[in-house]
């Protein structure tokens, strides 16, 4: 026999031992924990017809919360203002006072939205913040560059963004487009790093007829530091007068095109170069330090 059959095979000693504790005015957890009774069928069997203590007895508490929710209700408050003074779900606040009218709106429809928009504007400028906040501690994070890091970089950002022979069109030299000027200045950073000199480099930029053509020819020739000469003419891309294009306003200045004259050697190491990091990073060794 193991040890609790053992213990509730005399049910009838427990049973008197629970009584009279129950006649004492003790809950059933404080008779569970006095006779170490911890299934709670023979429990409730051990004291079955015997009323609880009046003190014990559960409180009607949901009735209480029904009347007080509807007295609320009746003052004019929302569901969320009930939630928020009595703390209980809406939904039970819906089944409570259902019957009841809906309180008259003390704001116009106007009103009420621009507080909401005002709400959501607080929103958005919070999670503005914290973007940039996030952003700043991550370009904190990168320190100083040294020359392997933004060699490696580069044939990265060249293989990812750059022209590329293809088997059904051969064309082995350096072509880089691009419309964001940190790319255009990484890039320009690591040509030189390579030992390709201004006079090999030349320019293009290409922009939609609806773009301030002038303006956007002088930024990336500011960026670049380029002379006028090193400058090919600017390609002009027309459209029709129903496309909806979404790259407008001021900060819109179309794409920079870089070539390198006889670059046809570069091109190639550029290719094996990245190959090379293929294979490196194939090796099943590396571990991400967070």
């Amino acid at each position: 026999m193991t040890e609790i059959t053992s213990r509730y095979a005399d049910f009838e000693g427990l049973r008197e031992q629970a009584v009279a504790l129950r006649r004492e005015g003790l809950s059933l957890r404080q008779i569970r924990d006095r006779l170490h009774i911890h299934n709670n069928d023979i429990l409730g069997r051990l004291v079955e017809g015997e009323p609880a203590p009046e003190w014990a007895k559960r409180p009607r508490a949901k009735d209480d919360l029904r009347e007080k929710a509807r007295e609320l209700r009746s003052q004019g408050m929302t569901y969320d203002q009930i939630q928020v003074e009595l703390g209980c779900s809406k939904s039970s606040i819906s089944l409570w006072v259902r019957d009841l009218p809906r309180p008259e709106r003390k704001r116009t429809r106007e009103e009420a939205s621009a507080i909401a928009r005002r709400g959501w504007e607080a929103t958005l400028r919070l999670r503005d913040e914290e973007r940039e906040e996030t952003k700043r501690r991550a370009k904190g994070e990168i320190g100083a560059m040294s020359p392997r890091e933004l060699f490696l970089l580069g044939v990265g950002l060249y293989w990812a963004e750059g022209a590329k022979s293809k088997p059904y069109r051969a064309q082995e030299r350096v072509t880089f487009v691009n419309s964001d000027p940190g790319m255009i200045e990484v890039f320009l950073a690591w040509l030189r790093m390579l030992g390709v000199s201004d006079d090999q480099l030349r320019f293009h930029v290409h922009i939609h007829e609806t773009a301030d053509v002038a303006s956007a020819e002088r930024f990336w020739a500011t960026l670049t530091g380029a002379e006028t000469s090193a400058f090919g003419k600017t390609s002009i891309k027309r459209h029709s007068p129903k496309t909806n294009r979404k790259n407008v306003g001021e900060s819109y200045r179309g794409c920079l095109v870089v070539r390198v004259l006889k670059s046809a050697d570069l091109y190639r190491r550029i290719e094996g170069w990245w190959y090379g990091i293929v294979g490196a990073a194939s090796v099943p060794d590396h571990q991400i330090q967070a």
